[in-house]
């Protein structure tokens, strides 16, 4: 890639920087809405398509797998075609891939469907990041990145209320054909407002071993993943195999793009500090932060009989201090220390999830949305921060990889924290119920319901559902209390980062 291809350029003034702006802004919240946005609405899918909860689950996983795969390609791909050319293939890919997903007529045409919709879904977001980093001049790129940032943080908030609402009041099909406007919107105007900005293409050669590779460790992962919590994992002879795959598989991919003259994905990009070290911190932080997402959603559903939009209300409450703050913290990024804002930002999550580790079942709505509220104002202050110093520390040529693989990190980091943070949360609550069992007079409790009317199947029914509760529960506070660690253990990598330039974005170089 020729090394001008991501200098700004500043051909964009006024309105029309303004529109491309937004046309960015907005092809990355569609890309990003997608990821949560069928999460809620799988029921609806698999009562429609007559398939079991199990197999619904591929309509998620297919498009992980594919985004996952294709997002560290972006730098290869935005080489070989050009970035805006690229950009408006990706949207008119996934706005017909979207048509197709709202038409399916069974599971495998919808999984099929969905892994275009990754696929080309995939490159939008790395590339509408660089995309604005290259429309913008130096000092104003931290505004830009505050924008970027808003509708990547609220777009997984308005997924599960969106999927729902929606679901409920029309039909799972339109979970897809919304996209149809908004992606036509956005490759045309993108292809008229961005053309000035096309990046210059190299004639490079694909890297067959190192994309059979990556898809190859990238794919047994995600199965794995996805899988393991439901075959026990690695009692399971299949989860092994995958584990083994994904380890070997990795192995050899790190080394043959270590001696790639042309590598599929640059991992030379990490001899910068600044990048490692911040991407490092946005790897732990988002994989906790998504955790939380996944985890608290199916708590109150379970054990407060909270309805699921209901949980996304709840959800939904977070997005309010992250569009306020969105903006005030891309502005500060520009005068003090980057690493100080995000230690603060870590810091405020850390207190905020161990709050969480102290809730009950008898816990009101607006005791459980205070610390949703706080974490909302708290996520730009790790999230711009992060993403700024990681930008800031590459050429400007390697800033599609860089942002590529930044994101897929993010977005493997999240995968791997959900599983994990699931899979604590179910093993514990049968330890937590084993011991409460021990240790409960079930034969006098028992008796003493029976004496006031309960008939004895009705009693343990109900003692059991009460054990239940509390086991989940506590098996959530202890959940919590780990997460609360791992931002605290965020936070604490950033000081590893050197100290980045003020008055720029991701435009200053930080090696």
């Amino acid at each position: 890639m020729n090394n001008n291809n991501y200098v700004p350029f500043g051909d964009l003034k006024g309105g029309r920087l303004i529109l491309a702006a937004f046309v960015l802004a907005l092809a990355n919240f569609m890309v990003v809405l997608d990821m949560t946005i069928a999460n809620v609405s799988v029921p609806h899918i698999t009562g429609s398509l007559a398939v079991s909860s199990s197999q619904g689950t591929w309509v998620i996983t297919s498009y992980a797998v594919a985004e996952a795969i294709c997002v560290p390609l972006t730098g290869w791909l935005a080489g070989r075609f050009g970035a805006v050319r690229l950009f408006v293939i990706s949207l008119i890919g996934f706005t017909v891939f979207s048509i197709l997903c709202g038409l399916s007529t069974s599971l495998e045409m919808l999984v099929f469907c969905r892994i275009g919709q990754g696929l080309f879904g995939g490159p939008i977001m790395p590339l509408s990041q660089t995309l604005l980093m290259r429309i913008f001049p130096p000092e104003k790129q931290s505004q830009a990145m505050g924008m970027w940032a808003m509708t990547t943080v609220v777009g997984p908030i308005l997924g599960p209320i969106l999927g729902g609402a929606i679901s409920d009041n029309l039909s799972w099909h339109w979970i897809f054909f919304i996209n149809i406007p908004v992606g036509i919107f956005c490759a045309i105007a993108a292809l008229r407002l961005l053309k000035p900005a096309e990046t210059l293409i190299s004639k490079i050669r694909i890297d067959t071993i190192g994309l059979f590779l990556l898809i190859l460790w990238i794919g047994a992962l995600q199965l794995m993943l996805d899988l393991g919590h439901e075959n026990d994992w690695f009692n399971s002879t299949f989860i092994c195999v995958l584990a083994v795959i994904t380890v070997v598989g990795l192995v050899l991919f790190i080394i043959w793009e270590m001696t790639e003259q042309h590598p599929v994905v640059n991992i030379q990009i990490f001899r910068y500090r600044g990048f490692t070290f911040s991407v490092l911190s946005l790897a732990f932080a988002f994989g906790a932060f998504f955790s939380s997402i996944v985890l608290i959603p199916q708590w109150v559903q379970i054990n407060l009989g909270y309805t699921a939009t209901w949980a996304g209300y709840l959800t939904a409450t977070m997005g309010f201090g992250s569009l306020l703050m969105s903006p005030i913290v891309a502005k500060m990024a520009t005068k003090y220390d980057q690493r100080i804002l995000a230690s603060f930002g870590l810091s405020l999550l850390a207190v905020v999830t161990l709050m969480r580790a102290f809730w009950t079942t008898d816990a009101d709505f607006m005791a459980l949305a205070w610390p949703q509220i706080l974490q909302g104002f708290a996520v730009p202050f790790f999230f711009i921060p992060l993403s700024n110093m990681a930008l800031a520390s590459v050429q400007p040529h390697e800033m599609a990889s860089a942002a590529g693989l930044m994101n897929f990190l993010r977005t493997m980091a999240g995968a791997i924290g959900a599983s994990i943070a699931v899979t604590l949360w179910d093993d514990h609550a049968k330890v937590a119920r084993s011991e409460m069992v021990s240790n409960l007079h079930v034969d006098e409790v028992q008796n003493t319901l029976t004496q006031a009317g309960v008939s004895s199947q009705g009693a343990l029914g109900y003692i059991s559902s009460l054990v239940d509760k509390e086991a989940l529960t506590l098996s959530a506070n202890h959940v919590f209390l780990i997460l609360a660690m791992v931002f605290v253990f965020a936070a604490l990598i950033v000081w590893l980062a050197p100290r980045p330039k003020l008055g720029t974005g991701g435009g200053s170089h930080v090696h």
